[in-house]
C-alpha cells in the first residue's frame, strides 16, 4: 500500500471520475497482501468495480479465488484494466455498464450474472456518486433524487434481483461512509444517502438472517479514488484526508481486506454489522 503521498492539485469534470487521469494513481495492487483461497469457486458482483474501492475489492476478491462480475457507469478504460488484474490472478470476469439508477439495469446486472456463471454467492453494493452543496437551498430535486437513485435506491433493485439466486451463507455487502455518522455540511444528500444504507443494512440483516444470508458494511473515511477529484476543489483535493487522526486518505487496498472478512467464513458470526477503516476517526456507530 502507498501511504506516504502528496496529492496535487487536480479536479474532474465528470463523475464518478476516471481512475486512470488521477495524480498519484490510488493503490489497489494489494502487494502485500496474501491470499489464502478464502473465496475459492464465488461469484461476486461489484458495483462501481471499475476503480477505487470497487477495484481493490475486485483485485482481492480474485486473489481469493473468486470470479467478478463488475458493473460500471461509463468508465470503459477504467473498467478494462481491473478485468486485466482480475484475470491476472486467475478470476473470470465480466464488465456490464450502464445505471444502476435504473432499476432494469440492475435487473439486466443480476440476470446477466446467472446467465454467465450460474450462480451468485456475493452481492456488493458499492456504486455512488456525491455533489458538493454549501446550503441546503442549492440542491435541486434532480439532484437529491439522482442521488438516492445511484446511492439506496440500487441497493433496493440488486437485493429484490438477486434474492431469489442467494442460497445459505450469501453474502451482501454495503458500502456506506464515516459521513453517517459525522456527516457533512456540504454533503447532505450524500451523508443522507450513506445514513439510509446503514438502517438499510441493519433492517436486511434482521429480514434475511434466517435464511442464512449475512448482510453487512464498510463505512470508509476519506479514501483516494476519483470520486474525490471529481467532486471537490483543487484545493480540497490537495488537503484532502489530512483531517484524520492519521493524517492522511486511506488507499483502496487498505480498505479491501474488510470486504474479503465480512465475504468469507471469517465473518460466520457477523451480520447487521458495519466496519469502519476510515484513518482513526471515533464515530461510535
Amino acid at each position: 500500500m502507498m501511504t506516504n503521498m502528496e496529492i496535487p492539485a487536480q479536479t474532474q469534470i465528470q463523475q464518478p471520475g476516471i481512475e486512470s487521469e488521477l495524480v498519484p494513481r490510488p493503490d489497489s495492487s494489494l502487494q502485500n497482501y496474501k491470499a489464502s483461497d478464502k473465496l475459492r469457486s464465488a461469484v461476486a458482483i461489484v458495483t462501481g468495480g471499475d476503480s477505487g474501492i470497487g477495484r481493490a475489492v475486485a483485485i482481492a476478491f480474485a486473489k481469493e479465488g473468486a470470479d467478478i462480475v463488475i458493473a460500471y457507469l461509463n468508465e470503459h478504460t477504467d473498467a478494462k484494466d481491473t478485468k486485466a488484474e482480475v484475470e491476472r490472478w486467475g478470476g473470470r470476469c465480466i464488465l456490464i455498464d450502464g445505471d444502476v439508477g435504473s432499476e432494469a439495469f440492475c435487473n439486466t446486472i443480476i440476470e446477466t450474472t446467472i446467465s454467465y456463471f450460474g450462480r451468485l454467492n456475493i452481492l456488493v453494493n458499492n456504486a455512488a456518486e456525491q455533489q458538493v452543496c454549501d446550503s441546503i437551498l442549492d440542491i435541486s430535486s434532480d439532484q437529491l433524487e439522482r442521488t438516492f437513485r445511484t446511492n439506496i435506491f440500487s441497493m433496493f433493485y440488486l437485493v429484490k434481483a438477486a434474492l431469489p439466486h442467494l442460497k445459505k451463507n450469501a453474502r451482501i455487502i454495503n458500502t456506506t461512509s464515516v459521513t453517517a455518522y459525522k456527516g457533512s455540511g456540504h454533503l447532505i444528500d450524500y451523508s443522507a444517502t450513506k445514513g439510509a444504507i446503514v438502517a438499510f443494512t441493519r433492517s436486511l440483516s434482521e429480514q434475511l438472517i434466517g435464511r442464512g444470508i449475512f448482510v453487512n458494511a464498510v463505512a470508509p473515511g476519506p479514501i483516494w479514488t476519483p470520486l474525490i477529484a471529481s467532486t471537490f476543489s483543487s484545493d480540497e483535493v490537495t488537503n484532502f484526508g489530512k483531517k484524520t487522526p492519521m493524517k492522511r486518505p486511506g488507499q483502496p487496498d487498505e480498505v479491501a481486506p474488510c470486504y474479503v472478512f465480512l465475504a468469507s467464513q471469517d465473518s460466520s458470526y457477523m451480520t447487521g454489522q458495519v466496519l469502519h477503516p476510515n484513518g482513526g476517526e471515533i464515530i461510535n456507530g
